[in-house]
Protein backbone atom coordinates (compact mmCIF):
# COMPACT_ATOMS: atom_id res chain seq x y z
CA UNK A 1 0.00 0.00 0.00
CA UNK A 2 1.01 3.60 -0.59
CA UNK A 3 0.54 6.46 1.83
CA UNK A 4 -0.32 9.66 -0.02
CA UNK A 5 -0.17 13.15 1.53
CA UNK A 6 -1.61 16.24 -0.13
CA UNK A 7 -0.60 19.00 2.28
CA UNK A 8 -2.61 22.19 1.93
CA UNK A 9 -2.71 25.38 3.96
CA UNK A 10 -5.74 24.31 5.99
CA UNK A 11 -6.06 20.56 5.55
CA UNK A 12 -3.83 17.62 4.75
CA UNK A 13 -5.62 15.06 2.60
CA UNK A 14 -4.45 11.53 3.38
CA UNK A 15 -4.89 8.57 1.08
CA UNK A 16 -4.12 4.88 1.03
CA UNK A 17 -3.71 3.39 -2.42
CA UNK A 18 -2.88 0.17 -4.17
CA UNK A 19 -1.94 -0.53 -7.79
CA UNK A 20 -5.49 0.16 -8.96
CA UNK A 21 -6.24 3.45 -7.22
CA UNK A 22 -7.01 5.26 -3.97
CA UNK A 23 -8.73 2.88 -1.52
CA UNK A 24 -9.30 5.09 1.49
CA UNK A 25 -9.15 8.83 2.22
CA UNK A 26 -9.45 11.20 5.17
CA UNK A 27 -8.40 14.70 6.18
CA UNK A 28 -6.57 16.23 9.11
CA UNK A 29 -5.72 19.79 10.05
CA UNK A 30 -2.38 20.86 8.62
CA UNK A 31 -1.76 22.75 11.88
CA UNK A 32 -1.23 19.35 13.53
CA UNK A 33 2.05 18.98 11.65
CA UNK A 34 3.24 22.30 13.04
CA UNK A 35 2.35 21.34 16.61
CA UNK A 36 3.93 17.91 16.27
CA UNK A 37 0.60 16.11 16.75
CA UNK A 38 0.00 14.76 13.24
CA UNK A 39 1.81 11.45 13.71
CA UNK A 40 -0.90 9.81 15.82
CA UNK A 41 -3.81 10.53 13.45
CA UNK A 42 -1.75 9.44 10.44
CA UNK A 43 -0.80 6.15 12.06
CA UNK A 44 -4.42 5.54 13.12
CA UNK A 45 -5.46 6.15 9.50
CA UNK A 46 -2.85 3.68 8.26
CA UNK A 47 -3.88 1.10 10.90
CA UNK A 48 -2.33 -2.28 10.03
CA UNK A 49 -1.72 -1.59 6.36
CA UNK A 50 1.75 -2.51 5.13
CA UNK A 51 3.13 0.73 3.71
CA UNK A 52 5.59 0.26 0.86
CA UNK A 53 5.92 3.85 -0.25
CA UNK A 54 5.07 7.44 0.62
CA UNK A 55 4.38 10.22 -1.89
CA UNK A 56 3.50 13.79 -1.02
CA UNK A 57 2.84 17.20 -2.45
CA UNK A 58 2.85 20.27 -0.24
CA UNK A 59 2.14 23.98 -0.55
CA UNK A 60 3.44 24.57 2.99
CA UNK A 61 7.27 24.33 2.92
CA UNK A 62 7.57 24.50 6.73
CA UNK A 63 5.40 21.40 7.01
CA UNK A 64 6.99 19.45 4.15
CA UNK A 65 10.12 18.68 6.15
CA UNK A 66 8.03 17.45 9.09
CA UNK A 67 6.07 15.05 6.87
CA UNK A 68 9.28 13.77 5.28
CA UNK A 69 10.81 13.25 8.73
CA UNK A 70 7.66 11.40 9.89
CA UNK A 71 7.88 8.99 6.96
CA UNK A 72 11.54 8.29 7.67
CA UNK A 73 11.20 7.89 11.44
CA UNK A 74 7.82 6.17 11.81
CA UNK A 75 7.62 4.18 8.57
CA UNK A 76 11.29 3.76 7.67
CA UNK A 77 10.65 5.15 4.17
CA UNK A 78 12.01 7.99 2.09
CA UNK A 79 9.06 10.05 0.91
CA UNK A 80 8.82 10.99 -2.75
CA UNK A 81 8.01 14.70 -2.97
CA UNK A 82 6.29 15.82 -6.15
CA UNK A 83 8.14 18.72 -7.77
CA UNK A 84 8.78 19.81 -11.37
CA UNK A 85 11.93 17.66 -11.22
CA UNK A 86 10.21 14.49 -9.99
CA UNK A 87 7.02 14.74 -12.05
CA UNK A 88 6.19 11.89 -14.43
CA UNK A 89 3.34 11.38 -16.87
CA UNK A 90 2.95 14.96 -18.06
CA UNK A 91 5.30 17.54 -19.54
CA UNK A 92 5.65 21.12 -18.34
CA UNK A 93 5.52 24.09 -20.72
CA UNK A 94 5.57 26.96 -18.25
CA UNK A 95 8.05 29.85 -17.76
CA UNK A 96 8.81 29.21 -14.08
CA UNK A 97 8.01 25.58 -13.20
CA UNK A 98 9.15 26.00 -9.60
CA UNK A 99 6.26 28.40 -9.01
CA UNK A 100 3.58 25.86 -9.93
CA UNK A 101 1.73 24.51 -6.89
CA UNK A 102 2.66 20.82 -6.61
CA UNK A 103 -0.97 19.89 -6.00
CA UNK A 104 -1.74 21.41 -9.40
CA UNK A 105 0.97 19.26 -10.97
CA UNK A 106 -0.55 16.18 -9.33
CA UNK A 107 -3.93 17.11 -10.79
CA UNK A 108 -2.36 17.46 -14.24
CA UNK A 109 -0.75 14.01 -14.02
CA UNK A 110 -4.04 12.31 -13.12
CA UNK A 111 -5.89 14.39 -15.71
CA UNK A 112 -3.52 13.43 -18.54
CA UNK A 113 -3.52 9.74 -17.58
CA UNK A 114 -7.27 9.25 -17.23
CA UNK A 115 -8.79 11.87 -19.53
CA UNK A 116 -6.21 12.48 -22.23
CA UNK A 117 -5.13 15.73 -23.83
CA UNK A 118 -6.23 18.44 -24.05
CA UNK A 119 -8.11 18.45 -20.75
CA UNK A 120 -8.76 20.71 -17.77
CA UNK A 121 -8.98 20.18 -14.02
CA UNK A 122 -11.08 22.54 -11.91
CA UNK A 123 -10.30 22.45 -8.18
CA UNK A 124 -12.94 23.93 -5.91
CA UNK A 125 -10.94 24.71 -2.78
CA UNK A 126 -9.93 27.82 -0.87
CA UNK A 127 -9.31 29.17 -4.37
CA UNK A 128 -10.91 28.15 -7.64
CA UNK A 129 -8.02 26.76 -9.71
CA UNK A 130 -8.14 25.67 -13.34
CA UNK A 131 -5.20 23.60 -14.60
CA UNK A 132 -4.73 23.02 -18.30
CA UNK A 133 -3.09 20.15 -20.16
CA UNK A 134 -2.69 21.00 -23.85
CA UNK A 135 -3.02 18.70 -26.86
CA UNK A 136 0.68 17.80 -26.57
CA UNK A 137 0.19 16.46 -23.05
CA UNK A 138 1.96 19.36 -21.34
CA UNK A 139 0.89 21.36 -18.31
CA UNK A 140 0.70 24.89 -19.71
CA UNK A 141 -0.80 26.97 -16.88
CA UNK A 142 -4.23 27.81 -15.61
CA UNK A 143 -6.60 30.25 -13.95
CA UNK A 144 -7.05 31.22 -10.30
CA UNK A 145 -10.15 32.93 -8.88
CA UNK A 146 -11.55 33.35 -5.36
CA UNK A 147 -13.01 30.21 -3.83
CA UNK A 148 -16.73 29.95 -3.23
CA UNK A 149 -16.49 30.08 0.56
CA UNK A 150 -13.95 32.91 0.37
CA UNK A 151 -16.43 35.01 -1.60
CA UNK A 152 -19.35 34.50 0.78
CA UNK A 153 -17.22 34.85 3.90
CA UNK A 154 -15.86 38.13 2.55
CA UNK A 155 -19.39 39.51 2.21
CA UNK A 156 -20.11 38.58 5.82
CA UNK A 157 -16.83 39.96 7.15
CA UNK A 158 -17.04 43.27 5.29
CA UNK A 159 -20.71 44.13 5.85
CA UNK A 160 -22.83 44.73 8.92
CA UNK A 161 -26.01 42.94 7.84
CA UNK A 162 -25.03 40.07 5.56
CA UNK A 163 -24.89 36.72 7.43
CA UNK A 164 -22.37 33.92 7.14
CA UNK A 165 -24.05 31.22 5.05
CA UNK A 166 -23.68 27.50 4.45
CA UNK A 167 -23.37 26.85 0.73
CA UNK A 168 -26.16 24.72 -0.73
CA UNK A 169 -28.35 24.37 -3.82
CA UNK A 170 -31.17 26.84 -4.41
CA UNK A 171 -34.44 26.22 -6.27
CA UNK A 172 -35.05 29.78 -7.46
CA UNK A 173 -33.02 32.66 -8.85
CA UNK A 174 -35.06 35.28 -6.96
CA UNK A 175 -34.17 35.40 -3.29
CA UNK A 176 -36.97 35.98 -0.77
CA UNK A 177 -34.51 36.62 2.06
CA UNK A 178 -30.99 37.94 2.43
CA UNK A 179 -29.70 34.41 2.92
CA UNK A 180 -31.46 33.12 -0.22
CA UNK A 181 -30.21 36.08 -2.26
CA UNK A 182 -26.63 35.37 -1.16
CA UNK A 183 -26.97 31.66 -1.98
CA UNK A 184 -28.26 32.45 -5.46
CA UNK A 185 -25.43 34.86 -6.11
CA UNK A 186 -22.92 32.31 -4.85
CA UNK A 187 -24.14 29.08 -6.43
CA UNK A 188 -25.77 30.24 -9.68
CA UNK A 189 -23.30 33.06 -10.13
CA UNK A 190 -20.37 30.73 -9.55
CA UNK A 191 -21.66 28.35 -12.20
CA UNK A 192 -21.77 31.28 -14.60
CA UNK A 193 -18.15 32.12 -13.78
CA UNK A 194 -17.02 28.53 -14.32
CA UNK A 195 -19.06 28.15 -17.53
CA UNK A 196 -17.58 31.29 -19.08
CA UNK A 197 -14.02 30.31 -18.22
CA UNK A 198 -14.51 26.85 -19.73
CA UNK A 199 -15.89 28.48 -22.88
CA UNK A 200 -12.85 30.74 -23.15
CA UNK A 201 -10.49 27.78 -22.62
CA UNK A 202 -12.19 25.82 -25.43
CA UNK A 203 -11.74 28.84 -27.69
CA UNK A 204 -8.06 29.27 -26.84
CA UNK A 205 -7.27 25.55 -27.06
CA UNK A 206 -9.21 25.38 -30.36
CA UNK A 207 -11.20 22.31 -29.40
CA UNK A 208 -14.94 21.67 -29.46
CA UNK A 209 -14.72 18.80 -27.01
CA UNK A 210 -12.79 19.41 -23.81
CA UNK A 211 -12.84 17.02 -20.84
CA UNK A 212 -13.29 19.13 -17.69
CA UNK A 213 -12.76 17.31 -14.39
CA UNK A 214 -13.86 18.83 -11.10
CA UNK A 215 -12.34 18.10 -7.71
CA UNK A 216 -12.40 19.69 -4.26
CA UNK A 217 -15.02 20.51 -1.66
CA UNK A 218 -17.74 22.11 -3.79
CA UNK A 219 -17.11 20.11 -6.96
CA UNK A 220 -20.25 17.95 -6.78
CA UNK A 221 -22.52 20.88 -5.92
CA UNK A 222 -21.37 23.11 -8.77
CA UNK A 223 -21.04 20.29 -11.31
CA UNK A 224 -24.58 19.03 -10.63
CA UNK A 225 -26.13 21.62 -12.97
CA UNK A 226 -23.13 22.41 -15.11
CA UNK A 227 -22.98 20.04 -18.10
CA UNK A 228 -19.68 21.57 -19.20
CA UNK A 229 -18.07 19.56 -16.37
CA UNK A 230 -17.64 16.01 -17.63
CA UNK A 231 -16.54 14.24 -14.44
CA UNK A 232 -16.13 14.75 -10.70
CA UNK A 233 -13.08 13.08 -9.14
CA UNK A 234 -12.73 13.84 -5.40
CA UNK A 235 -9.33 12.10 -5.19
CA UNK A 236 -7.77 13.60 -8.33
CA UNK A 237 -4.72 15.02 -6.53
CA UNK A 238 -4.06 11.83 -4.57
CA UNK A 239 -4.43 9.80 -7.76
CA UNK A 240 -1.81 11.99 -9.40
CA UNK A 241 0.57 11.31 -6.52
CA UNK A 242 -0.09 7.58 -6.85
CA UNK A 243 0.71 7.64 -10.57
CA UNK A 244 3.95 9.57 -10.04
CA UNK A 245 5.07 7.12 -7.35
CA UNK A 246 4.26 4.19 -9.64
CA UNK A 247 6.30 5.70 -12.46
CA UNK A 248 9.33 6.20 -10.21
CA UNK A 249 8.97 2.72 -8.72
CA UNK A 250 8.78 1.16 -12.20
CA UNK A 251 11.84 3.07 -13.43
CA UNK A 252 13.85 1.98 -10.37
CA UNK A 253 13.38 -1.73 -11.12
Amino acid sequence: MLLLLDIGNTHTHLGLADARGVCRQTNLKTALWRSGDAGGPVLRFVRKARIEGVALCSVVPAVTSKAVAFARKELGLAALELTPKTIAGVGINYPQPKRIGPDRLANAVALRHHFGAPSVAVAFGTALAFDVVDRHGDYVGGIIAPGLAAMTDYLHDKTALLPRITIQETSSVIGKSTREAMLIGAVHGYRGLVRELISELKRELKCGRLPVVATGGYAELIAAKLPEITAVEPNLTLEGLRLVWQAHHASAK
